[in-house]
């Protein structure tokens, strides 16, 4: 009986992880074929989010996702990165890297979520944005002047020219090693995108180990 047990509890473990044998190119992620260069340092793995604040399905990741990266290891760099696919996007994405800027960005990050999709603010225009940041220990001058910022205005550049050298019309996606982009329906689900974000984190790390 105690066998059978411990048989069934190893089997519901292995069966929610994803092992990097597992997981196959062109159906559960996509590979990259002209990748830039990575921002993280040689002995990291980086993984991005590409996300859009209006976007109902990044919201939905939110929560599963954030478990996730609190988990990740050492070896493991995750940032984010705000799509600017459309107008209202790229005001999105405007106040992304503003907040960014100010430094209050993880601060705000769920309750400029809540505002949107639980009580149906816009958040498009700068007044609102400034007004919204001004919450957080910033006046609405400074927030006017980060959202205006060349910094901020750079960080949309290189934003829009990543989503079309990676050919990413839709978001969310998971970018592993910058050079392996999951998405939900690569994934199955929402849920299931970490899980094989984390399959091809140990992908990295055998193809690392085998140049060596």
């Amino acid at each position: 009986m105690i066998k059978s047990f411990v048989a069934l509890l190893a089997g519901i473990t292995f069966s929610s992880a994803v092992m990097a044998a597992d997981i196959v190119e062109g159906e559960d992620y996509q590979v990259i074929d002209n990748p830039m260069k990575s921002q993280a340092p040689a002995d990291q793995i980086e993984v991005t989010e590409v996300f859009w604040y209006g976007c109902p399905h990044c919201y939905a990741l939110e929560e599963p996702l954030n478990e996730w990266v609190d988990q990740l290891p050492d070896d493991v760099t995750f940032d984010r990165m705000a799509a600017p696919l459309g107008q209202i996007w790229e005001q999105h994405a405007k106040a992304f890297y503003a907040a960014e800027e100010l430094d209050i960005e993880s601060d705000l990050r769920q309750d400029f979520f809540d505002a949107i999709h639980q009580q149906g603010q816009r958040l498009t225009d700068e007044d609102d944005i400034a007004a919204f940041f001004s919450q957080y220990g910033v006046t609405e001058d400074e927030a006017h002047k980060a959202l205006e910022s060349f910094g901020v205005k750079s960080q949309i550049q290189q934003a829009s020219a990543k989503m079309r050298a990676y050919q990413l019309m839709g978001v969310p996606d998971l970018i592993v090693d910058n050079r392996y982009v999951v998405t939900p329906d690569s994934a199955g689900s929402l849920d299931n995108m970490p899980r094989i974000a984390s399959a091809l984190i140990d992908k990295v790390r055998e193809e690392r180990a085998e140049a060596e």
